[in-house]
């Protein structure tokens, strides 16, 4: 079914890629290159099963913890598929937006943000949005910073000072379907808001193994489900 955007908004917490490389007697980084094609299979196979917008969390504000060359070897990664991906993005009707912090990354992967961003704008298929260190919890701190001097107090203005923090380009859109590989079953501080109401699927998969297959199947799973955001369910409605 190819519904194009906008369609279900899911979110994928990419786990799993150093362990994916440390079972093959690979660097971490070459978990990491794995775990781009991954994200090419995914964004190649999401509109036809009706998501408008996938949201991947690539580098947590946490992860600057982590060994300096790996995470120089990640940000010479994202800058790289922004860089050469941008082009046939924008061919395939894929929107890239870049949402997190700016201040603390090289200025030449914000310049590659911007390259991309720009490249790709026009295009309407799908939005891929790419979480670049990124933390829930900040952006919420910051949006509420940012509500003070808000003369209307709402969820859909609180929505909208989210995404001009996180860089998001319109307001924070609540996530559907929230799916984390690797085998872990926690949010790790990734969409805290826009994951108010969401369902969410846990696989034991990692990231690098990740296809088309595996997401059709998180989506039949949801389909499944019955979102009820509070109210009864429908048997129960109906007496």
């Amino acid at each position: 079914m190819q519904t194009g955007a906008p369609g279900l908004h899911v979110a994928i917490v990419m786990d799993g890629n150093g362990r994916w490389a440390a079972a093959r007697g690979l660097l971490r980084s070459e978990g990491h290159r794995a775990g781009v094609d991954a994200v090419r299979r995914v964004v190649a196979a999401a509109p036809e099963l009706g998501v408008g917008t996938l949201t991947v969390f690539a580098l947590s504000s946490d992860n600057w913890r982590r060994p300096g060359p790996e995470i120089a070897a990640l940000l010479a990664l994202f800058e790289e598929y922004l860089l050469h991906e941008s082009r046939a993005c924008a061919e395939h009707g894929v929107q890239i937006r870049v949402i997190g912090r700016r201040d603390r990354i090289p200025p030449s992967l914000a310049s590659a943000i911007q390259f991309a961003e720009r490249a790709t704008a026009s295009a309407r298929t799908i939005e891929l949005r790419i979480a670049i260190d990124y933390s829930g919890r900040d952006a919420i701190l910051r949006a509420a910073c940012w509500m003070l001097s808000s003369l209307e107090v709402s969820q859909k203005e609180f929505a909208r000072r989210l995404g001009e923090v996180t860089h998001g380009g319109r307001p924070s859109a609540d996530v559907d379907l929230l799916i984390r590989t690797g085998g872990e079953n926690r949010l790790s501080d990734f969409l805290l808001w826009e994951c108010a109401y969401a369902e969410m699927v846990f696989t034991s998969k990692l990231w690098p193994d990740f296809g088309a297959k595996d997401l059709e199947a998180a989506l039949h799973d949801f389909a499944s489900r019955e979102r009820r955001f509070g109210g009864l369910p429908a048997a129960a409605a109906g007496d």
